[in-house]
């Protein structure tokens, strides 16, 4: 039975759980990056078998079998009921199976830093066998050198010898059975076979998981989604916290998903996806804004077709001077439908309103985006520069 972790207790919220990696607790994995959900969710993480608070296991398992068992957790918390996933490394790979194994059960996931297949079965083995005889103090090293960046290890030792405490903590047999669990998944050839929301999240220095991997889970399901963290190694939920949970809540809050699903449409999911990588303490709450309330209230109101909003914004743009916001909004406008005789009109008729010399710099940059768009020969909205 897996041991849960509640991090956030509101039994009339929808139920999200947390998966941690081999060698990890949910805890000191998610702990942090709990505390910074702005969504309203109930949280729990969950232990695997002999790490953290959970039982060491008494018999080998599969990832199959632990999908099966966070089944059970959910239905002890929520019987029968939908629920949220995310999960890091083998908790995106319960994730991937539990897509597989009960669909109707799953909102939608967020798989992090994981892959449809990880890793090699002959190098799963050797772990196996290195811990059996050693003890998980043999892959501490190593697994300082997976987890982490350089410079993460250098500017926040604490959350590492966290971590790297949790890892020692670990039952071997269990750690052990993690590996040939793992070293038995593969799931690559089923993934069109998933049709829920699935937010892949990469750390661009991840060496275990690559962001390939990920790639690859976001291109092959029905309705998946790829961002890369760049300065992140294989344990994201620990190594940045922070754009983490806004990720996770622009992926399972409604209204904050709503928004973000409208602005890529719009703005270019290329565009979208860097400007939330990119993201960091002190933008993070600049962005939910403008993700709930400019692309989740306004531009989402019935009251206006795209098209509409398309050309109040152009207007508005040039009337303020503000040329960078402008021409994205001039990509997005032929991504609304906007013609460039139609993106010309509404220049025109700045220069009565606005003022010649708006208007002047306003056709100067729409000139150049529109011949950006020309020369990339991609039908509305490019990806943006």
């Amino acid at each position: 039975m897996l041991t849960a972790t509640v991090f956030t207790d509101a039994p009339d919220r929808p139920l999200l759980l947390l998966g941690a990696s081999v060698g990890t607790s949910a805890e000191t994995l998610w702990g942090r990056c709990a505390a910074r959900l702005h969504g309203r969710y109930h949280v729990v993480g969950f232990d695997l078998p002999g790490h953290g608070r959970s039982a060491a296991a008494p018999a080998p398992y599969t990832v199959a079998a632990l999908a099966g068992e966070v089944l059970a957790l959910a239905d002890r918390l929520r019987p029968g009921e939908r629920f949220g996933y995310a999960g890091d490394s083998i908790g995106g790979a319960i994730g991937l199976q539990l897509l597989l194994d009960a669909p109707e059960r799953v909102t939608a996931a967020a798989l992090l830093c994981t892959g449809a297949k990880i890793g090699e079965a002959g190098l799963w083995a050797q772990r196996a066998a290195l811990v059996r005889a050693e003890g998980t103090g043999a892959v501490v090293a190593g697994s300082a050198e997976r987890w982490f960046t350089p410079e993460f290890r250098d500017a926040r030792p604490e959350v590492v010898a966290e971590l790297l405490g949790a890892l020692r903590a670990t039952d071997d047999e269990s750690y052990a059975r993690a590996c040939e669990a793992l070293a038995a998944f593969d799931v690559r050839d089923r993934l069109p076979e998933i049709a829920a929301p699935v937010l892949a999240v990469a750390g661009a220095q991840d060496r275990p998981t690559p962001p390939d991997g990920l790639r690859l889970i976001a291109d092959t399901v029905l309705n998946g989604r790829l961002v890369i963290l760049d300065d992140v190694a294989h344990l994201a939920p620990a190594e940045s916290p922070e754009v983490v949970a806004f990720l996770l809540d622009q992926h399972f809050d409604e209204s904050r998903a709503a928004g973000t699903a409208v602005r890529r449409e719009v703005l270019g999911a290329a565009h979208v996806d860097r400007a939330t990588a990119g993201t960091t303490p002190f933008t993070r709450d600049f962005q939910d804004l403008i993700t709930r309330y400019a692309w989740g209230e306004i531009w989402t109101r019935p009251g206006l077709d795209r098209r509409s909003r398309s050309l109040v914004t152009l207007t508005a743009l040039v009337a303020l001077g503000h040329h960078e916001e402008l021409a994205m909004h001039v990509r997005a406008a032929r991504a609304t439908g906007l013609s460039a005789d139609e993106i010309k009109e509404v220049l025109l008729q700045t220069a009565i309103y606005c003022g010649v010399p708006a208007a002047n710099t306003a056709f100067r940059v729409a000139q150049r985006v529109l011949d950006d768009l020309a020369a990339e020969s991609v039908p509305g909205v490019a990806d943006m520069p």
